[in-house]
């Protein structure tokens, strides 16, 4: 890897700057020099964690299907609670759309 003094130069467009980073390495370009230590100490957790009861058997219900579906059975839990409540507020359909997308992208297609 060589060691570029230079900035990155300005583009016209992204057709042009795609060009060029299909020939040039971004490493090329990074300095250590300007690495800045940044804080996110306000950042509060998006999840809460609550407690539920449920019958035996429908834990391990949930686990069979979980395990099925090669997913921890509390993601599958909350998967269900999403779709019924997205069906109960009539966005089944977006929320359908939704999970189809974000499972393309996990699988990468």
């Amino acid at each position: 890897m060589k060691k570029m003094d230079n900035l990155i130069p300005r583009f016209k467009s992204e057709d042009e700057e795609r060009e060029f980073w299909a020939t040039h390495s971004p490493l090329d370009y990074f300095n250590s020099r300007n690495i800045k230590r940044i804080s996110f100490h306000n950042l509060k957790p998006s999840l809460k964690s609550i407690s539920i009861r449920l019958p035996e058997d429908m834990i391990a219900e949930l686990k069979t299907l979980a395990n099925k579906k090669d997913v921890p059975y509390q993601s599958l839990a909350k998967m269900y609670l999403a779709r019924q409540i997205a069906l109960e507020r009539g966005f089944l359909g977006a929320f359908i759309k939704k999970s189809k997308n974000k499972v393309h992208a996990q699988q990468g297609t």
